[in-house]
């Protein structure tokens, strides 16, 4: 059951990844901040592209954690289930995605 439920959301982040992949207008971060015009980025097709891998590499990332929680590590200890696959694989690459989108708003972002 476990694996299951890393498995639909990272299933949810690999398609709003596939979604930016495909967006002709640029996407945003979904940070609640808002999403930058088509004339200021210096390249929209690539901040997509480069957001869309992101979200999929994430989800991704989530399926592998879930898979080493649920599958690897067992039921020895509640602990192992819960440390291991939520900061390994759900906490720390939200750290790093956040820190990604600021850089790619410093690549592409056009000076006003």
């Amino acid at each position: 059951m476990c694996f299951l439920i890393y498995l639909i959301v990272a299933l949810v982040m690999i398609g709003i990844g596939v979604s930016q992949l495909r967006s002709r207008t640029p996407v945003g971060f979904y940070s609640g901040e808002k999403v930058f015009e088509a004339k200021e980025l210096s390249d929209v097709s690539m901040w997509n592209k480069k957001h869309g891998e992101m979200w999929i590499i994430y989800g991704i990332i989530i399926v592998l954690s879930g898979f080493t929680g649920t599958f690897l590590i067992g039921r020895e200890t509640v602990w192992q289930l819960i440390l291991i696959p939520m900061a390994g694989g759900v906490i720390a690459p939200l750290v790093w995605m956040i820190w990604y989108h600021e850089r790619l708003i410093r690549k592409y972002k056009l000076s006003e």
